[in-house]
Order: structure tokens, then sequence, then C-alpha cells
């Protein structure tokens, strides 16, 4: 069983030592105001710790983070599952999602910044805005997919809407709503870090931005690094919650 786990394991471990190799011999061989090495990312990474400005930027960012991509998953899926059972809402309202998901979010900043101002409220909707799209398109899909015998059986039992959302729609919905979902995590952090940078300066964005002014490359790979592994672990913990919910379908 342990061998198991070690051929299993044993590609992703040895991507990362040659990945951070080839990091490390490229940062050596580069200039340091194009890019720092790995050794010196991490030495810049555990100082910005020891001072406690990463930890507070990166508590800032992980704030409008879950903010944004809860508020995401709060509207994306009920409104998926609503557009889904309703045709007539779902093709009045179709060319307009369609139109939103196809928009790169990062123009409709200098709109959102007049509307809204500066503050935490427009940076939430900005990470909201890209977060929302591949939640709602996905649950909508995933419904629309239902079999029309499980909706003609539970019928049959004479089941009201309210249940019939409940042991049917959301059920068989819900593993492509975590599909959405974990699309929906790194598209989130680049609405995160979008929002930090041209919104108000604040979180990991602001880091970055400070320590590029002050040519300090160390300290920009160190954010950078922070958010990828975020995104990693995050995307990471979003596969493993697909297929626990999808384990029915297999």
């Amino acid at each position: 069983m342990r061998r198991e786990a070690i051929k299993r394991h044993a590609p992703f471990v040895l991507s990362l030592v040659v990945g951070a190799a080839a990091w490390e011999i490229a940062g050596r061989h580069t200039s340091i105001a194009f890019m720092a090495s790995l050794s010196e990312t991490l030495q810049r990474l555990w100082q910005l710790t020891l001072t406690g400005e990463l930890p507070r930027q990166a508590l800032s960012s992980a704030t409008l983070f879950v903010t944004g991509l809860a508020l995401a998953i709060v509207v994306g899926m009920p409104l998926g599952l609503l557009l889904a059972r309703l045709k007539w809402l779902r093709e009045a309202l179709d060319v307009y999602i369609t139109i939103l998901y196809a928009t790169p979010m990062v123009a409709l900043i200098p709109f959102i910044l007049s509307l809204m101002g500066f503050g935490f409220a427009p940076k939430v909707l900005v990470v909201f805005l890209f977060a929302v799209f591949p939640i709602l398109y996905n649950t909508v899909e995933g419904a629309r997919s239902i079999k029309p015998e499980l909706i003609e059986v539970a019928r049959s039992y004479r089941s009201r809407e309210w249940a019939l959302w409940r042991e049917v729609m959301v059920p068989y919905t819900l593993p492509f709503t975590m599909t959405g979902i974990r699309q929906a995590i790194g598209r989130a952090l680049v609405g995160m870090v979008a929002a930090e940078f041209f919104l108000s300066a604040t979180g990991l964005g602001q880091l970055i931005m400070n320590a590029t002014q002050n040519f300090d490359t160390g300290a920009v790979f160190a954010a950078m690094l922070v958010i990828v592994a975020a995104g990693v672990g995050l995307m990471r913990l979003g596969r493993t919650l697909e297929a626990h919910f999808a384990r029915w379908r297999t």
C-alpha cells in the first residue's frame, strides 16, 4: 500500500523538485531586477512574515477573496437552478449572461470605480463578477441535464416544488456546481489582485505594487508565491469536494 502511494505521488513530487531547481538556476543566472531565485524568494518570504507585513496583507486579501467568492456561490447556485427551472426567464436573460461571461471583467473596473468609488464594497463586486459566472453557467447546465424521467417520478409521488428542488435538483446539480466553484477560485484570485491594483491598494496587491516600486523583486515573487500556493491548494480542495459529491455518478 505504501508502494502504491509512492507511485501515485512520485510524479507530483518529482515535478515540484524539478520546478524548484529550474527556478533556482534561472534566478541565479538572471538579473535581480527581473527575477529572484527561489532561495531569495523564500528568504524575503520569511522576513516579511517576521515583520508581520505579509500576514497582515494576506489576511486583508483573504477577507476580500472569501467575501467575493462566498457571495458568488450564494447568488450563482440558486440563480442557476432558477434559470434552469424557468425556461422563459433563462431565454430572456441568456444573452445578457453570455455577454457578461465573455466580457473581460478588468474592463469594468473603471466603471465600477466611477460608480462606487474606493472602498471594500467595489472590490468585493469585482471579485464577485470574476467568480459568479462559472458557477452560474455550470449550475444551469447541470440542472438542464437532469433526466425528465426523474422529474416525472418525483411528480408521480406528488412532490411539491420545494421537495423537487431539495430531493432532485440540488443533489443532481451539486457536482456541476462544484466544478463551477473550482473554476471560480482561480478567477476570484485574479479579480482579487486586479481589484487591489486598480481600486484602493490593499492586501497582497499593495505589497506587490510597493515592492515593484522599490525594485524588491524578492518580495514581489514572495507575494506571488503566496497567491499561487493558495490558488493551488484551494483548487485541489475543490477537486476533492467535486469528486466527493460526484461519487453517485460513477
